[in-house]
């Protein structure tokens, strides 16, 4: 899981959103957060990505600690911190299929009251 997660971040830093193929099935479910709609498929995925991020050279650090794993359940609490000064820690829930790529993706981000 903790390669996954760097991938992950590999991708955030990439230009585009071919490194989406490998973390991800073609009908994967990605919920950004709690009572918002999933984001369904990996061509309406790569869509949010890049309307997401400021793009690949956007300044952030990231670190990652794995809470728990079940199967192919994993959970893991990612810190994020930008360049801009924002920042947010994240619980993120991940079912992985049998072959690797994660088909459920549920990201749960807390930032700090303001």
């Amino acid at each position: 899981m903790q390669d996954w997660i760097a991938g992950y971040e590999r991708a955030w830093r990439t230009p585009g959103t071919e490194p989406l193929s490998a973390l991800f099935t073609p009908d994967a479910s990605y919920l950004p957060g709690p009572y918002r709609e999933p984001v369904v498929g990996l061509p309406d995925i790569s869509l949010m990505w890049e309307a997401e991020r400021e793009g690949p050279d956007e300044e952030f650090e990231m670190t990652s600690g794995i809470v728990a794993v079940d199967g192919n359940v994993g959970v893991a609490r990612i810190e994020v911190r930008y360049g801009t000064g924002e920042e947010f820690r994240d619980l993120w829930i991940m079912t992985f299929a049998g072959d690797g790529p994660c088909a459920a993706f549920e990201e749960w981000p807390f930032s700090p009251p303001s």
